[in-house]
């Protein structure tokens, strides 16, 4: 009897594992680049088409070291189209040296410190009536809300960004791909 016993907690462990590993190694598909979980944030933005401009101001803003570290981190992350709405030359402008401290000011304003799925952000949505807050890593404070079966952020100017791609798992963190890019005060 004991031997089955034990036989059957070994089943149910490695079944749990397998099932943890599988969970683990689900890849979703991200400017035409597979984004592996077991890849930090870094690692998978690089590949992304849709992302270029992106990287590149992460790079500008030095916040590369920043990205690759444990966390946990949640980035929404906007696409090369989000960049694109902005004012014709606010990018360049961005980029330049000098503006430095802005540029990151602006990217630190789309991540969180921690790991929030899209199960995590509907939770606090649900929990405060219908609308979240999150401070942000540059201090200040984005919304969160649901419209239909979209998440929508609200930025501090009162601009909306939708996500577009939710729960892109990183080893340090997680994604959401966003169509807007959301500015601090």
């Amino acid at each position: 009897m004991k031997k089955i016993g034990f036989m059957m907690l070994a089943v149910l462990i490695v079944n749990a594992m397998t099932f943890a590993q599988t969970k683990m190694d689900r890849t979703v598909e991200v400017g035409g680049a597979v984004m592996y979980p077991s890849k930090n944030i870094i690692e998978n933005a690089v590949n992304s088409k849709d992302h270029t401009t992106l990287v590149a101001a992460v790079k500008a803003a030095g916040l590369v070291e920043t990205l690759q570290s444990a966390g946990p981190f949640t980035v929404f992350a906007p696409t090369n189209e989000a960049f694109a709405k902005l004012p014709k030359g606010t990018v360049e402008s961005l980029l330049k040296p000098e503006n430095k401290a802005l540029l990151t000011k602006i990217l630190s304003y789309h991540v969180l410190s921690g790991k929030y799925d899209s199960n995590a952000i509907a939770a606090e949505i649900k929990a405060h009536k219908g609308s979240a807050s999150f401070k942000t890593v540059s201090g200040g404070t984005l919304k969160a809300m649901m419209k239909g079966d979209k998440l929508v952020l609200t930025d501090e100017k009162g601009a909306m960004s939708t996500v577009t791609i939710k729960n892109v798992y990183q080893s340090n963190g997680v994604i959401h791909v966003v169509d807007t890019v959301v500015m601090p005060n």
